[in-house]
């Protein structure tokens, strides 16, 4: 099944499509259509918040890598 799914950059947790077009600076699309992309994003292990690539470089042990 093949979708695209909107996230809050800030908890990490799913939200509707219209709180992605009301607060485009705090969520992120993600293209879900069961293979493996090539864009890779990174969260904290704890909260599931994004990070950046450098704090889950500084933190290797409490950030997981996502492909999508």
């Amino acid at each position: 099944m093949e979708r695209d799914v909107n996230r809050s950059t800030r908890s990490g947790k799913f939200v509707k499509e219209s709180t992605a077009e009301r607060d485009p600076q705090h969520t992120t699309t993600e293209h879900v259509d069961g293979s493996a992309g090539d864009r890779e994003v990174h969260r904290s292990a704890g909260t599931g918040r994004f990070v950046t690539e450098t704090t889950s470089e500084l933190h290797e042990s409490t950030t997981a890598t996502q492909k999508l």
